[in-house]
């Protein structure tokens, strides 16, 4: 599996179904066919970036 932000394959595991990569600092989820893609705020919260990885209807 590729990092969908920076193509790296530098990722960890952190949970089931759920992937770190170290290059870019993101969160990866994987639900069935579709990869949710989140970013780690400071107070440790996750942001949503899906909107910038896919359009709507595809």
């Amino acid at each position: 599996m590729k990092c969908p932000n920076c193509q790296g394959k530098n990722l960890g595991r952190i949970g089931n179904e759920q992937y770190y990569c170290w290059t870019c600092c993101i969160e990866l989820s994987v639900n069935k066919d579709k990869i949710d893609v989140h970013q780690i705020e400071e107070d440790g919260s996750l942001s949503s970036l899906n909107d910038l990885f896919y359009q709507s209807g595809s």
